[in-house]
């Protein structure tokens, strides 16, 4: 059912006279907009510098043009790099190993640059992996997911024992909002789940929940520059603004599966021709 509070503009955020009309008397600017799948930038980052670096641009730009009072650049734990132990503060330094996480650094330090040298009201968040209704399935969990409804093995990359933190997509939600309402600006916000796994360790949750056992994981040769861990250090948006992630990991990945088993007519069309 549509929101009659929403308005849906189809176009491209590189695309200056599209951008300047949406934000036209806009008062703040929640920036999600980005290419975010890691393989696809290995196969073809141009794209991902294109939209996540000039497209980040161009919405600062016409931001500051048309006077938009706050901007929050939502961005990933992976402008980081690869950590084997303890937690990345927001000021640590960026080492990304991807196109795709070298072009969000690219565009956290546009936002970042734009609110030093301009004034715009800028605030950047960093995330850890997010899960949730909806996602596109390329990602792990609903690509294992919608994998395991066909009957269809689940490649898992390499031995399995990368880490990842987990985030159901509504934490972050609330988490983003957090940062609209009471982050200062100039000012780099990381938001974690507090739930870290290995990649084997979740997908035999999947399994599980799914009614399948290991013979459906298919090992496949591990993905180039394959970060090991990610986790981020998240006091500084717990103390200041009184963010914590209310749902319980278990919780959230029964009610995932649960959506795409009830929601095949959405990401039927979705899956690729070859599953």
């Amino acid at each position: 059912m549509r929101d009659s509070r929403v308005t849906f503009v189809r176009g491209s955020i590189t695309d200056q006279l599209v951008v300047d009309e949406v934000l036209s008397g806009a008062h703040a600017v929640l920036h999600l907009a980005a290419e975010s799948h890691v393989d696809r930038s290995i196969t073809g980052a141009r794209l991902f510098y294109e939209t996540n670096v000039v497209g980040t641009q161009q919405l600062l730009e016409s931001s500051r043009t048309l006077g938009v009072e706050r901007f929050v650049h939502v961005s990933t734990d992976e402008v980081y790099g690869s950590i084997l132990e303890g937690a990345w503060r927001e000021d640590h330094l960026l080492e990304p190993n991807s196109p795709y996480s070298s072009s969000k650094a690219g565009s956290d330090l546009a936002a970042l640059a734009y609110h030093r040298t301009f004034g715009l009201n800028v605030m950047v968040t960093r995330c850890s992996n997010n899960y949730g209704p909806r996602q596109f399935p390329e990602k792990l969990i609903p690509l294992f997911v919608t994998n395991l409804f066909d009957g269809i093995k689940v490649p898992l990359y390499g031995d399995g024992l990368n880490v990842r933190d987990w985030l159901f997509v509504d934490d972050h939600c609330r988490g983003i909002l957090a940062v609209l309402a009471g982050g200062r600006p100039g000012e780099i916000y990381n938001i974690g789940g507090g739930t870290e796994l290995t990649n084997v360790a979740i997908t035999h949750e999947l399994l599980e929940l799914c009614g399948a056992d290991d013979s459906m994981i298919e090992p496949v040769e591990d993905r180039l520059g394959h970060d090991r861990r990610y986790c981020v250090n998240w006091d500084k948006i717990r103390d200041e603004l009184g963010y914590a992630p209310e749902v319980d990991f278990e919780e959230g990945l029964a009610r995932t599966v649960k959506w795409y088993r009830e929601n095949e007519a959405w990401w039927r069309p979705l899956k690729a021709p070859t599953t």
